[in-house]
């Protein structure tokens, strides 16, 4: 038997059941988990576990969760434990918490598909190329699921749902890279890890071009498809900022985006 095929997959058992129960019990797992880490500065496993069966579907965005009352995975509601976390951590602890509790979540299956599925701030080329690099440590195990991202009806596989997310970003990194989407991420995470600042660059400005093309809300299109004036405006931003979109991750783009299509307006 294929050893890969035999894996048992398990995730916490909280994120199986209802709204109301995952709400309730995330928040308490972060609240006991905050307790663990002042305690120790680490991490344990969940509590609990429960085993995720070939096929079976994990609801990753609320947009797909309408709630019939059934008990679902609900993947989406993994943010109810940084609520617990931060509620039980003082807010000096806050950044080295965050840190070392995304490195926790990373060694995982369930926390790189979160982190890479709803990657938290910052979304800078260093952090999403590991977030990725972890998720492709996991693949295979990860493959037999479905995932509901934008309808529970529609089922995703694991390479459609990185397709659907990912794949302004792989081809801002890496254009006409392989067919094979499990491919062109591994290819991307070595670029992105190994990336200068004007690597960051030519990402970002590839990513704006196919955002700016498609979003008819942006007011100011034509000013906004000018590479010399978005140059500028990205040389223009402080360092911080520049580098939550580094990894030309389209949905921090497009806030950048949004907040310059603003500014213009006002002009």
């Amino acid at each position: 038997m294929n050893p890969e095929h035999s894996q048992v997959l398990e995730f916490p058992a909280w994120l199986y059941g209802t709204k109301a129960a995952i709400l309730r019990k995330g928040r308490a797992e972060g609240h006991w988990w905050a307790r663990e880490y002042l305690k120790t500065g680490a991490f344990p496993q969940p509590r609990q576990m429960r085993q995720v069966s070939p096929g079976e579907v994990l609801v990753m965005h609320s947009v797909a969760d309408f709630d019939t009352g059934d008990p679902r995975w609900r993947m989406h509601m993994f943010i109810e434990v940084f609520m617990g976390l931060d509620e039980g951590v003082p807010k000096e602890e806050r950044p080295r918490m965050s840190d070392a509790f995304e490195s926790f979540c990373l060694s995982t299956p369930w926390g790189a598909l979160d982190h890479v599925v709803s990657p938290p701030p910052p979304h800078s080329a260093e952090r999403m190329a590991n977030r990725l690099a972890a998720l492709l440590r996991f693949w295979e195990v990860l493959q037999g699921l479905r995932y509901a991202f934008w309808s529970f009806d529609q089922k995703y596989t694991l390479e459609e749902l990185m397709d659907d997310i990912y794949r302004r970003t792989l081809e801002a990194w890496c254009p006409g890279g392989p067919a094979p989407v499990r491919e062109h991420l591994a290819l991307t995470v070595e670029r992105m890890s190994h990336a200068t600042r004007e690597d960051c660059m030519e990402a970002v400005l590839r990513v704006i071009s196919g955002i700016v093309e498609v979003d008819t809300d942006l007011k100011n299109r034509e000013v906004l498809s000018n590479p010399d004036f978005l140059r500028e405006r990205l040389s223009a931003l402080p360092p911080k900022k520049f580098e939550d979109i580094s990894s030309a991750y389209k949905y921090a783009v497009s806030t950048q985006l949004s907040d310059w299509d603003r500014e213009l307006g006002r002009y």
